[in-house]
C-alpha cells in the first residue's frame, strides 16, 4: 500500500515538474517554432535549445538521472538516421534530449491536435498519417529533404507503441528509416532505450516509476553503396543489434535481481 501511494504521489510530481518547466520554456519554444516555419536555423536551434532544456530541467527535477552508453560519439553537424526501440511515451522525453544537434522525430499526425505542443510538433518535426498512403509518402519525402539539410531523424521503426510483451519488440521493422538513410546515403544508428518501459509503462493506471534512465547509442551502420535492395538486410542488422541489448539487459537484471 505504502509503494503504490509513493509511486501516485511520485507520478503527480512528474507530471507537474513537466508541465511547470513547458510552461516556461514556452515563449522561446513558440518563437523558435515560428521561426522554424519560416526555414529559419536560428529558430531551429531556439526551439531545439529550449526543448532540450526543458527536458534537462524536468529529469533534474524529477531526481531521475539519464545514464548512457556512449559506444559511439555522433559527430556534430552530420545526420544520422535514429532507430529505436518504443515501448512507453518516456521515449520522446528521453530521445529529445539525449539526441545531439539538430533532429527531427517522425509523429503521428494526431499530436498536432494537441494544445501548444502539437503547434511546436508540426512546425519541428514531421507528421504522419500511417493509415493514408499519401501522408506517409510525403513524410517519407520530408525526411530525405530533412537529412539533406543537416537534420537527423530520430524515428521508431516499430510503427508506433505496439509490443505486447516489452522488451521483445514488434517484428519486423517498418521499411521507412531504411529507405530514406539507403536514399540519402546517411548512417543508421541504433539506440536502445533499455528501461524506459518500466520507468513509465504503457498502460493503466498511468504510474512514473523511479529508476535511472539507461540508453546505449550503438555503432552506426554504414550505408555508402547500399542500394534499395539492401534495405530488408539493414533493417535486420539494426533489429538484432537493439533486440540482443535488450536481451542482455534482461538476463543482467534477472541474475541481479
Amino acid at each position: 500500500m505504502l509503494k503504490s501511494w509513493f509511486s501516485l504521489l511520485y507520478t503527480i510530481w512528474c507530471v507537474s515538474v513537466f508541465v511547470v518547466f513547458f510552461l516556461l520554456m514556452l515563449p522561446f519554444i513558440l518563437l523558435g517554432s515560428w521561426l522554424a516555419g519560416s526555414k529559419n536555423q536560428f529558430g531551429l536551434q531556439l526551439a531545439h535549445g529550449a526543448v532540450r532544456l526543458w527536458g534537462m530541467l524536468a529529469f533534474i527535477f524529477m531526481a531521475m538521472p539519464i545514464r548512457v552508453d556512449w559506444r559511439f560519439r555522433p559527430e556534430p553537424g552530420k545526420a544520422y538516421v535514429y532507430c529505436a526501440n518504443h515501448f512507453s511515451y518516456f521515449d520522446i522525453a528521453v530521445t529529445g534530449v539525449i539526441v545531439p544537434g539538430l533532429y527531427a522525430f517522425i509523429g503521428k499526425i494526431g499530436v498536432r491536435k494537441l494544445p501548444l505542443f502539437g503547434y511546436m510538433y508540426a512546425k519541428l518535426h514531421v507528421m504522419v498519417d500511417r493509415s493514408s498512403a499519401q501522408s506517409r509518402a510525403y513524410s517519407l519525402g520530408k525526411c530525405m529533404r530533412t537529412l539533406a539539410q543537416g537534420r537527423s531523424i530520430v524515428i521508431f521503426p516499430e510503427g508506433g507503441i505496439k509490443a505486447e510483451h516489452p522488451p521483445k519488440m514488434v517484428y519486423p521493422f517498418k521499411d521507412g528509416a531504411f529507405t530514406m538513410a539507403i536514399q540519402q546515403q546517411v548512417p543508421i544508428v541504433p539506440l536502445t532505450l533499455v528501461n524506459n518501459y518500466r520507468i513509465l509503462p504503457d498502460g493503466k493506471p498511468f504510474r512514473v516509476n523511479w529508476e535511472p534512465v539507461r540508453v546505449v547509442f550503438h555503432e552506426p551502420i554504414s550505408t555508402i553503396g547500399l542500394t534499395q535492395a539492401d534495405a530488408d538486410k539493414l533493417s535486420e542488422r539494426t533489429y538484432q543489434i537493439i533486440d540482443s541489448e535488450l536481451s542482455h539487459s534482461l538476463s543482467f537484471a534477472a541474475r541481479h535481481s
